[in-house]
């Protein structure tokens, strides 16, 4: 079986790296928020381009994290798409605020700056572009537009590690930034975590209170906080893993261009990279008219292609219906029907890439003969 994503093959090829790190981590004896977690946090930031990280349970508590750290909560709203995995806005959600959605611009699957100014309230409080599927959303435009309109600029970048945007990373461009280190990442843990960054100290020491019950010191609460701390196991792999990430995204490139000019004769969308931007291509999203059948013969196949998103989060049963700008999306319902991510990860071999371009050709090739 050719899987999408396979965070083990990862492990596989660090394998003497991560098992001395984790060593040390049990031998040490100290599991949570300690030496570990602060040099990551440190490096990490570095390497997005930000004076702080701060290390949570998950890319989704990262979020919830940053939208309470900056004051938002019951009576505000955020604006988001409903194109992106489910965390985005039960997030918002969680802080108490509303998601307000707005559509994807068709080539890229991320927020549409021209949509944004019409859903912006007096109850907006700020704005969150989903780099989506390795790739930035068109940041400059939106900063612009939130700036003027004195909103913030939260970005989720759960699926982009390592990408630029006009040269500087995703994740220095926004107040905050939220990512994800859930297994199949371009920047996986063995187990779930997350992380905030920002330039502003303040926002900074107000997330590392509230991510710990509002410690200033060990069992005083000096604000309401609750419980997403990073381990140090997890911040231990993940440090291991962040000096390859150039490289392992490097990889994934390599990958794509060997599927763009293997299928550029067939009737398959593939990405389109925006310019000024690059692509990591945490997943490899192509669009297909009858996605359905060509992803059904992949996987007769032994290919396991999958579906990034099949149900846009406005459309699934717990939030159809109730949430503003449900009735504005016809490029997110669009892409919902036609787009399949073929596998790609770094340790993707060439043949393994040869078999899922030709299971993919002999389908486009006896489509078009029907």
């Amino acid at each position: 079986m050719i899987l999408c994503g396979n965070p083990r093959a990862q492990y596989v090829a660090h394998k003497a790296e991560i098992d001395a790190a984790v060593l040390s981590v049990m031998e040490k004896g100290w599991y949570v928020l300690g030496d570990e977690v602060r040099a990551f946090e440190s490096e990490f930031a570095a390497y997005i381009g930000v004076a702080h990280g701060v290390g949570v349970g998950s890319g989704t508590e990262a979020l919830h994290l940053a939208f309470a750290a900056s004051g938002i909560g019951s009576g505000d709203e955020v604006i988001t798409v409903a194109h992106t995995a489910v965390a985005t806005v039960a997030a918002i959600e969680l802080s108490g605020a509303t998601p307000v959605l707005v559509d994807i611009e068709p080539d890229y699957y991320t927020l549409d700056p021209s949509k944004l100014e019409a859903a912006i309230s007096p109850r907006t409080k700020a704005v969150v572009p989903v780099h989506l599927y390795g790739q930035a959303a068109d940041l400059s435009p939106v900063v612009e537009i939130a700036r003027r309109r004195g909103l913030r600029v939260i970005e989720d970048c759960a699926q982009s590690h390592g990408a630029l945007y006009q040269g500087r990373r995703v994740g220095s461009w926004g107040d905050i930034a939220c990512f994800s280190f859930y297994p199949t990442k371009n920047l996986g843990a063995l187990g779930d975590g997350g992380m905030l960054v920002t330039d502003d100290p303040q926002l900074a020491e107000r997330a590392r209170l509230l991510r710990e019950y509002g410690w200033a010191e060990r069992n005083v609460s000096s604000v309401a906080g609750w419980n997403s701390r990073l381990d140090e196991l997890q911040a231990a792999v993940l440090r291991v893993k962040l000096r390859h990430l150039d490289r392992d995204n490097g990889n994934r490139q390599e990958l794509a261009l060997f599927y763009n000019q293997a299928l550029s004769e067939y009737q398959l969308r593939q990405p389109t990279v925006r310019p000024e931007a690059t692509h990591v291509y945490h997943l490899y999203v192509a669009r297909c008219s009858d996605r359905d059948g060509l992803r059904d013969s992949l996987r007769s196949r032994r290919i396991g292609a999958l579906i990034h998103y099949p149900v846009p989060v406005h459309l699934q049963p717990a939030y159809r219906g109730r949430l503003r700008g449900s009735d504005q999306l016809p490029e997110t319902e669009r892409a919902a029907r036609e787009v399949l991510s073929l596998p790609i990860y770094p340790e993707l071999t060439r043949a393994e890439a040869d078999q899922v371009v030709m299971a993919v050709r002999d389908y486009l090739k006896s489509e078009r003969a029907a």
